[in-house]
């Protein structure tokens, strides 16, 4: 329960709030449980408040500081949080769907189970963020920087995470579904049997990433790189690797039926036992490719 003096001088404004804090810097302040729904809170110093189970949905919180905050289970549906500062931040099951999250710096955070839904976090820093079993679905992640954040079993079905930084980010097992990755760089990215069915990777840099046993059926590579990437054992049934850069890739055991490998440098690449019935290789290169047991496009293995 939120203490009532510190309530009450949140409530006379950021100049009064701002002046006690300074005065108090010791105090962490207890807004718990407090209904703040729609205040106007730009700016506010709140670095280090308990603000849990809070109501600050449509809330103004434009360039807050809410860095080390504790915001677990608080509703911030609807919020505006542009350019806030929620380093090391504790949302846990926070509810932030629709929320403008854009510029706002989520780098260390806490957001295992949170709702973010439809939220707007283009240009958003969640590098080394905790997103475990998130709830991204639809979300703008344009131009966000997601190296080292934690991703499993995160929801992005839907999500643009055009030219995103996913640089040594863990999405195993997300559910990426349609998400749209148009120039996003994934190196050393970890997607193992992550849910990739008509995903859009154009122009991608998925260097060296781990893509092995993913669902990645009608998924768009054209044009990207996927230079020693691991694709063991994933579905590419009728991807489009149109122009992509393969080379030095693992496909060992791949589904690649009625895959489109249309110009694709397949040089160096492992496609032991793949199977590429119906692929299209027309102007492929395959120079120094493994090909023991892989079914060719006629239906033949190869000795």
């Amino acid at each position: 329960m939120a203490n009532k003096e510190h309530l009450a001088l949140l409530k006379q404004g950021a100049v009064r709030w701002l002046s006690w804090r300074t005065k108090n810097p010791e105090i962490e302040p207890d807004l718990s449980g407090a209904s703040l729904r729609g205040i106007n809170l730009r700016g506010a110093y709140l670095e280090g408040a308990c603000l849990r189970n809070c109501d600050l949905s449509e809330t103004v919180l434009i360039a807050a500081h809410l860095s080390r905050a504790n915001l677990n289970t608080a509703n911030l549906q609807a919020a505006s949080l542009l350019d806030a500062h929620l380093i090391e931040a504790s949302l846990v099951d926070a509810k932030l769907i629709n929320a403008d999250l854009r510029g706002a710096d989520f780098s260390h955070a806490n957001l295992i189970g949170a709702n973010l839904r439809g939220a707007d976090l283009q240009g958003a820093d969640l590098s080394e963020a905790n997103l475990i079993g998130t709830e991204l679905r639809g979300a703008n992640l344009r131009g966000a920087n997601l190296s080292g954040a934690n991703l499993k079993r995160t929801n992005l079905s839907e999500a643009n995470l055009y030219q995103a930084n996913l640089n040594l980010t863990n999405l195993s097992s997300a559910n990426l579904h349609e998400a749209r990755f148009h120039g996003a760089y994934l190196y050393k990215a970890n997607l193992h049997k992550a849910k990739l069915s008509e995903s859009h990777f154009g122009g991608a840099y998925v260097f060296w990433a781990d893509l092995s046993e993913a669902d990645l059926y009608k998924a768009d590579f054209r044009w990207s790189n996927l230079s020693k990437a691991n694709l063991a054992g994933a579905n590419l049934s009728n991807a489009n690797f149109t122009g992509a850069n393969l080379s030095n890739a693992i496909l060992a055991g791949a589904d690649l039926r009625g895959a489109s490998l249309n110009k694709a440098n397949l040089s160096k690449v492992n496609l032991t036992g793949a199977n590429l019935e119906a692929a299209n290789l027309e102007d492929a290169l395959l120079s120094q490719a493994r090909l023991e047991m892989t079914v060719m496009p006629d239906g033949k293995i190869h000795p």
